[in-house]
């Protein structure tokens, strides 16, 4: 490898080149001008001193400042943003490139305060969240954890930090599914745990970070509220059925008490009973729909033709002819049984709708970005109220349930599909379901 001289010994050697011409000139004149031996060393001394010194001069105002920047580079790295350069004030190239080191070193500074800030907020939201926290290096060993983190285990970060996963029992979620559900115990207690897994890198190197939450609380209260709010509608219902029966039946009591019996208590005593029997049977039908919604079963999926099922639905309609507009030959993954029963359940308000209007039905049903949607269309009043429209026991018919639209939805998300209401823009309402191809 060929050598190379220092950037300094290049530009003094430089110097000293560019004035030789001129010393050499010099040194001819003394040489050859009248000048006593004497005389002729003063002067040769003087001009190859001054030649010899410019050059030295030349150096290092040339080396100088860039040692500056040097050693103001090197405070940045090693992260002192106080250092300022002077001679940053003139307008020759040399003071530009020192204002631009300096403003270098007020913007790192700035961005490094910035990042003291967010990481002294990440450090103190992490250990103040009530989330266990762990964060493992490539080679699975806990490099972080958390207060949430060091209750749940039991340990503090000083014993866990650095050791193996496997040895903190929390290997395995690290190799499952990124986001998971699972039931155990830990020694800072049991219960049910979100898991979440994701990567992130940090130096170059991947690491990966578990999440583990408290389930058990939220899930409690979210069963309590679900829990009041059945019994506010099953008491609103039963209230609803019963208090009429008890008033009825007492009347009809008070009757059958009168001596002589009133010349139209057998008419009396019909029209009480049949009133009695009117709500009771409505009561049982309101209590067989919501058992019907709370034990339906999760689908057993095969591949369904949706064409047969919508052609067998829209027969069995008697009411009202369905127009069937037929669509392309897709299948579906699902279940049978389960998608006819939702079919049927919208036929049945589409057509009941029409009927009031003596409007028409039609389904229809396309293809797009990977799944199907079905449309079932009439020509009814349309929709007066669209907010309660999936609340459970919300119906605006005399004889409903408020059941059918509920097991609907549920079938249609228990299908990984979506199932929605909405106005026509010029006459009746539609219902879209749609459901992803096999």
């Amino acid at each position: 490898m060929a050598y190379k001289l220092p950037h300094e010994v290049s530009v003094q050697g430089l110097a000293w080149a560019a004035g030789l011409p001129g010393v050499a000139f010099a040194g001819w004149a003394i040489a050859t001008g009248d000048y006593t031996p004497k005389a002729a060393w003063a002067l040769g001394l003087a001009i190859g001193g001054a030649w010899l010194g410019l050059g030295l001069l030349v150096r290092r105002r040339v080396a100088a400042p860039l040692r500056t920047v040097s050693r103001l580079l090197a405070a940045i790295r090693e992260g002192d943003y106080s250092i300022r350069a002077a001679g940053a004030s003139g307008t020759d190239a040399l003071a530009e490139v020192m204002r631009q080191v300096n403003a270098m070193g007020a913007t790192m500074h700035v961005q490094r305060l910035g990042a003291l800030e967010a990481t002294t907020l990440l450090r103190k939201v992490m250990e103040e969240i009530n989330v266990a926290v762990f964060a493992f290096d490539e080679q699975r060993r806990l490099r972080l954890v958390n207060r949430a983190g060091e209750r749940l285990l039991g340990q503090s970060a000083g014993t866990m930090v650095g050791r193996e996963a496997g040895e903190l029992g929390l290997a395995g979620y690290l190799e499952e599914e990124a986001l998971k559900t699972v039931q155990r115990a830990f020694p800072g207690g049991s219960g049910r745990w979100g898991i979440t897994r994701s990567a992130f890198r940090e130096g170059g190197l991947p690491h990966r970070l578990l999440v583990l939450t408290d389930l058990t609380r939220p899930l409690r209260e979210e069963e309590l509220r679900a829990w009041q709010r059945l019994v506010r509608v099953l008491g609103h219902e039963l209230n609803n059925s019963l208090a009429p029966i008890k008033s009825i039946a007492g009347s009809l009591e008070a009757i059958a008490r009168r001596d002589p019996l009133p010349a139209d208590w057998r008419e009396d005593m019909q029209e009480g009973l049949g009133v009695i029997a009117a709500r009771s049977e409505a009561l049982a039908r309101f209590l067989g729909a919501y058992a019907r919604f709370a034990a339906l079963p999760r689908p057993a999926l095969e591949p369904v033709r949706l064409a047969e099922v919508v052609r067998r639905v829209g027969r069995m309609e008697v009411r009202l002819p369905v127009l069937v507009a037929e669509g392309p030959e897709v299948t579906v993954r699902g279940d049978g049984d389960q998608l006819e029963q939702l079919l049927i359940n919208l036929l049945r308000n589409a057509v009941e709708a029409a009927l009031e209007t003596r409007g028409g039905v039609g389904v229809r049903w396309a293809v797009s970005a990977g799944q199907v949607e079905l449309r079932v269309e009439d020509e009814g009043p349309g929709l007066a109220e669209t907010a309660n429209l999936f609340v459970p026991f919300f119906t605006t018919k005399p004889a409903g349930s408020g059941i059918g639209l509920v097991l609907c939805r549920q079938i249609a998300e228990g299908h990984g599909g979506t199932l929605t209401l909405e106005n026509r823009p010029e006459r009746g309402c539609v219902a879209v379901l749609r459901l992803p191809l096999q």
